[in-house]
């Protein structure tokens, strides 16, 4: 799709999510004394049948997905794919089930035995995960709605520096992990709680979180992506299977002529260009930063993760039950005037207050063991970084990384070899030539 209709189309997006947003309040049914109007904040529940027709759906979109990026190689195909994914998966299914979400779901399941989980929503969880270990991420390239509005509002994207690319892409990391410790305790879930365009897909919410949506389409426009690529834990699974992948989208060494044009479209830092050789002094001072890296992770590991004990209060105040007993003992000790909802409901109960104390004792105790595991983990999570990043790998060619490509198809579009090939470009023999040329070579 051209520039000007994708900015026309992208106009007319926001227009349609405002004027829902505002439809909501024009159309709320009328206040009737004495009465309040009860409001669902979450889609009904659907049978079974419906279930199953959305893990379909789902079905289906990941195989196009993966026809149009890999064979077909069509960025159009995708583009209108993403458009349908939205459609159905973010406003239709109003972002529920949602591949994101259903981490949390797992989550849970695993440290509760008595809490089920649905097949449709482990369908949702592990389909794409399946896909990307074979074909790459297809599915963040039209498949997820989070993606898909993001990618139609990616209009005019700037490259961000290297440096503050790779200190940002740690962020989803630190979110995965922290969305696991809340879930399998029982506290949140606050990939769903904070989802930025979940308000836009059900043109509803609150005020907050219609903002931040809002603030990342706005970004999105200079900065691609940047829920996909800063925050989503979904993403901090998908990268690392993606470099698994046996098959993924490629510049084909044999047709490229290195007109940079791929590197230029790409607004994920995704291309790669080929690699200058390394001197044998600058091949000993990266693998002196390899052992030593290798030496010492295990040593940073073990350390940031017992500091992360200190974490278990701080992670227990999300807890309802720790909220309550830091009330209630507030109230006991007279530091604060009058009671709360919750407290009224709690002294009701007659339950004594030292079982309420001993209670969020425990959760700190649990907490401060999730705090441990989530220091060790983000501590991993950097030392991993910093040990690829000293990976030095020859290139002779421009390729896709395949953590960071998102198998958009931005690049077939603008890429000369691609259009040849679709019969879309005249005297292929001068376009292809011209780098040469430019160069002097014959």
């Amino acid at each position: 799709m051209r520039r000007p209709l994708g900015i026309l189309f992208a106009t007319a997006l926001l227009g349609l999510l405002a004027a829902g947003a505002g439809a909501q309040d024009l159309l709320s049914r009328p206040e009737i004394d004495g009465h309040a109007t009860p409001t669902a904040e979450f889609p009904e529940p659907r049978s079974a049948s419906l279930e199953y027709g959305d893990v379909a759906v789902l079905a289906l979109a990941l195989g196009l997905s993966v026809y149009l990026a890999l064979v077909r190689r069509s960025r159009r195909g995708l583009f209108l794919l993403a458009i349908g994914s939205l459609a159905y998966f973010g406003f239709y299914r109003q972002g529920c089930v949602c591949a994101i979400g259903s981490i949390q779901n797992v989550a849970l399941a695993l440290s509760d035995s008595s809490y089920g989980v649905s097949l449709a929503i482990l369908a949702f969880f592990a389909l794409p995960l399946v896909a990307t270990l074979f074909f790459g991420r297809t599915f963040c390239a039209a498949v997820c709605p989070l993606g898909a509005i993001q990618e139609l509002f990616a209009l005019r994207p700037v490259k961000v520096p290297p440096w503050l690319d790779q200190a940002l892409g740690l962020a989803p990391y630190v979110y995965l992990g922290a969305a696991v410790v809340y879930a399998a305790t029982g506290t949140a879930f606050i990939i769903c709680e904070y989802d930025p365009f979940v308000a836009f897909f059900r043109l509803s919410g609150s005020a907050n979180m219609l903002i931040v949506g809002a603030c990342f389409l706005v970004i999105g426009l200079f900065i691609g992506r940047p829920y996909c690529r800063y925050l989503c834990p979904y993403g901090a699974l998908l990268k690392p299977l993606s470099r698994l992948s046996r098959w993924h989208v490629r510049i084909p060494p044999e047709e490229c002529i290195n007109c940079r044009l791929c590197e230029d479209s790409c607004p994920y830092g995704a291309i790669r260009p080929p690699t200058v050789k390394q001197s044998v002094a600058d091949r000993k001072a990266t693998r002196l930063r390899l052992v030593l890296l290798l030496a010492l992770s295990p040593l940073i590991v073990a350390a940031t993760g017992w500091a992360g004990r200190g974490l278990g209060v701080p992670l227990a105040r999300l807890h309802p039950e720790s909220q309550l007993a830091e009330r209630v003992r507030l109230e006991e000790t007279g530091q604060v005037e009058g009671t709360t909802d919750a407290s009224d409901a709690f002294y009701s109960t007659g339950r004594p207050r030292q079982e309420l104390y001993a209670a969020a004792l425990a959760l700190h105790e649990r907490f401060a063991v999730a705090g441990m595991l989530l220091g060790g983990w983000v501590a991993l999570v950097i030392a991993v970084k910093l040990i690829h990043t000293n990976l030095h790998r020859q290139r002779t060619e421009y390729s896709a990384e395949r953590g960071n490509c998102v198998s958009c198809g931005r690049c077939f579009w603008y890429c000369p070899a691609e259009q040849a090939r679709l019969g879309l470009i005249e005297n292929v023999d001068v376009v292809v030539k011209r780098p040469a040329a430019e160069k002097g070579e014959s």
